[in-house]
Parts: C-alpha cells; structure tokens; sequence
C-alpha cells in the first residue's frame, strides 16, 4: 500500500509540473505574471501578520497589500510610516522584498535554479532572457540582435548576483561612517547604512529612519552617493554585462548600452538644470539657499525623479512646472531589464530617432552606426501609448474617488506606474481603500511592464497568409 501511495503522489507531482511547464513554455508572460502576483500576495500576508509589525498588532488587509506592492514592485510609496510600524522581522521582509522585485522573479528564480543544480536548462535561460528583453515574451522568434544571447544568460545571471553584491557593499562602505558621525552605534549605523544601500540601489527609496534625510539634507557626500546608487541601479544589468567585458572599448558595447548610458545622462543633465532655473527664487524649496546647495538639490530630485524615491523637500511646494516636469522624468523611467521602472530610456531613444529620420527624410532610424529596424519602433510607440492610457484611466478614477487637485493626483499616478516612490503628499495613511487598491494595482502593472501584459492578454498568435490592399490615411 505503501509503494502504492508513493508512486500515486509521485504521478500526481509529476503531473503537476508537467502542467507548470507546459505553462510556463506555451504562455510565458502569462506565467511570469503567475509568479509575480504570488509574491506579491505572499509578501502581502507576511506584512499582515502581528510579527510584522512594532506594535504586535496586524496591519489591516489593504495597507499590507498596498505596502507590499510597494516593496516587490520597488516602488517607494507608503501608507504607513516605514521607520516605525515594522518590526525587525517585518524590516528585514521589506529588505528582502526589494531585492527580489529589483533583481527580477524570474532572474532570481534561474540564479537559485543555477546555484542548487550548477547548470542552466533552456528553460531557465528562457525566463532570464525575458527579464533582460521584453520582446522575448512574445512566442516565435525575436528577429533583432539582442544585448543579450540565449548562450550568455548564464554569465549574465552571474553579473547579477556579483553587482547586486559589489554595489550595494560600496555604497554601504562609503554612507557607514557618515552614519556615525550623526552618533548612531556601530550596529545601528551598519543597519541604516545598508538599507540606504539597498534601496538606494533597488530604485525603492524607503527610508529606516524618522527624520528621513532631514539630518543630511544639505551634505553632498551624503546625497552624492545616493544618486550615485540610484543612477547605477537604473543602468540595468545587460549594461553592467557588456561594460564589464568591454570596460575599455567602447566601439565593443552594443547600442542598447550606448543608448542607455547617453540618453540617462542627457536626462540627468537637462533635468538637473531645468529644476535649478524653475525653482530659483522659490523660498518653500531650494530656491533661497546658497548657489551650491541649490545645484545639489536640484540635481538631487533629477535623478531620484528618474525612479529613485528619496525626497530632501516637500515636493508639494515645487512650482507646478517643476511638478510637470518630474511627471515627465518619471514617465521616462530608467534602462531595460534595471531596478527602475518607467517607459525606459531606451523607449525614449527610439521614439525622437524616429522623429529625427522622418524630418530628414530618411527610410531608417540610425544611431551610432547601427541601422534600428521598425518593428523596434512599434514596440515603443505601443509601450508608450499604453503606459500612457493607464496612467490617464487611473488618473480620471482617482480624480473621482478623491476629488483631489489634479496634479498632486497625477504626479501620485505617475510615480506609481513608473515605480518611483515620490509623492506629492496624496499618498498617505487616510487615502481611500479604494484608491489605495488602484494605486496597487498601478503599480503591479507598471512593474510588470506594458509589454509582457500586452503579451499576456493577446490570446494567441496567429499567421496571417494574406496581406490587405495598402491605403494611407492623412496624419497631422
């Protein structure tokens, strides 16, 4: 009876895999959805429980979904005060959070498949590659070269795990002394300095602390390192891969690193300066300080607007310029396959080359000697026109929900998708449940990404043997 049994729950469990694979091989945005949306609601009871919190009390059902959307999805928005209501247990949940939101499921899946195994199937490489590009959720072939080859995932999954460790070691060397020097112990110091790091890398922008960056709101050791773990961390791993192999030649790094180094920095730059013009002057800022510290803040919120989360001002009080801006920079996001989020640079690229080679009339997008094909174009015409069509039914919802004024709304919406973190003061403990599930929910869908959910939903693929008479309707 016994051998019986076995060889029952073994034909079961067998069974249950082969469904999982055949799964996970037929639809695999489908399925990369599946395993998001699970972690999500895992982190979601483990934050619910009395353990989680400081007060032994559970946090209720809609602020642990809420806030662990936040964290998976490495977004930064908060419902609760992170420095108080977590226990060390629910801290270290939220830390562990978002190391797998910003590594990615499925990266993080094929490391510990790799690790446990010392080998990587197809299978695994598959999913790895998926993170690494979006078009690979799609089923058939990807036809342009990739930044990453199937054969290459392995040392990829490797850059990973290495640069999660390597960068967010340094950033804690370099934030561990200045902690002290604010009188922290060295236990307390070695524990603020490495949730900085974490989320400062991660794109999250959680803070461990109730005064936040108040006690280094004007140090630019302090601030520098942030946006340099920031800036770092929305770079994307396929870019630390090909730099690491070709750190000296240039001419050897493929155009997605080029296009994502060049148009990260054209953002951080122009961001930074149009902030430092548009809030000169403002005396609920920066604007009054002296000229240095106003450079620092405004070059500060540039990058952290690119998705890193943290805040020194109240960004409630910007001029609404400033505040239409950083709708802008945040929409925009960071690279491919990084811990930021957003339409990505790369989206960015592709549409003004476009606009470039029709002005000149040109047949093809190039850039950097290379020639772009047009089924790139379409991928980011459609990225960016649904990002943008969520953003604004979310928008309208919460318009009616709230009745808040519209750009604290927007701005809030935006963040939200792009997984950013900032917030205009809408976000907060008394916000509607309603309001605070549709914001969830925005951001789950911003962090899966527009494309694997377009890929998800499309029921199935189909050849087309025919091709339809050509007609060109009047545009413009």
């Amino acid at each position: 009876m016994a051998e019986q049994r076995t060889s029952s729950e073994t034909t079961l469990f067998g069974r249950w895999r082969d469904a999982v694979d055949h799964f996970a091989g037929a639809y695999p945005a489908r399925f990369a959805i599946v395993v998001f949306a699970s972690l999500n609601i895992l982190f979601a009871v483990l934050l619910a429980t009395p353990w989680a919190t400081a007060s032994g009390e559970a946090t209720g059902p809609v602020d642990a979904f809420f806030q662990a959307v936040s964290v998976v999805c490495v977004t930064g928005l908060t419902v609760v005060d992170m420095a108080t209501h977590w226990s060390p247990f629910g801290n270290a949940v939220v830390m562990i959070g978002v190391e797998v939101g910003g590594i990615g499921v499925l990266t993080l899946a094929s490391i510990l498949g790799m690790t446990v195994s010392r080998r990587l199937g197809l299978r695994q490489r598959l999913m790895a590659a998926s993170d690494s590009n979006p078009s690979r959720v799609r089923r058939g072939v990807v036809k342009e070269a990739q930044a990453i080859r199937l054969g290459e995932v392995g040392a990829l999954l490797r850059t990973v795990a290495l640069s999660v460790l390597i960068f967010e070691a340094a950033l804690v060397v370099l934030l561990y002394p200045r902690i002290l020097l604010e009188g922290r112990n060295p236990l307390e110091a070695l524990y603020e300095s490495t949730y900085w790091a974490i989320m400062a890398f991660t794109n999250s922008g959680f803070v461990p602390t109730v005064d936040g960056l108040e006690p280094y709101a004007t140090d630019p050791w302090f601030l520098i390192v942030l946006m340099l773990g920031v800036f770092i961390g929305s770079l994307g791993f396929p870019v630390y891969f090909v730099l690491l192999r070709h750190l000296g030649r240039p001419r050897n790094w493929s155009l997605h690193v080029k296009l994502t180094i060049s148009v990260s920095l054209m953002l951080f730059l122009a961001g930074g300066l149009v902030f430092l013009v548009l809030e000169w002057g403002n005396p609920d800022s920066w604007g009054t300080d002296d000229f240095g510290q106003q450079v620092l803040h405004a070059f500060f919120l540039s990058s952290m607007a690119r998705s890193g989360g943290f805040a020194v001002n109240d960004l409630g009080l910007l001029h609404n310029s400033s505040l239409l801006v950083t709708d802008m920079l945040m929409f925009v996001g960071g690279g491919s396959a990084s811990t930021a989020g957003g339409i990505k640079v790369t989206t960015l690229a592709i549409l003004f080359l476009a606009a470039f080679a029709e002005a000149r009339g040109r047949k093809s997008m190039e850039a950097f000697g290379r020639r772009i094909p047009s089924d790139v174009l379409r991928l980011a015409v459609s990225v960016t026109l649904w990002s943008a069509t969520i953003v604004a039914l979310v928008t309208i919802m919460l318009l009616e929900i709230t009745g808040a004024p519209l750009s604290f709304v927007l701005f809030d919406v935006i963040s939200a998708f792009a997984t950013v973190g900032l917030s205009t003061g809408f976000t907060h403990a008394g916000l509607e449940d309603s309001a605070k599930i549709i914001l969830a929910l925005t951001m789950f869908v911003g962090r899966i990404g527009s494309v694997t959910l377009a890929a998800a939903l499309a029921a199935s693929q189909t050849t087309q043997l025919f091709t339809r008479p050509e007609e060109r309707p009047i545009v413009g």
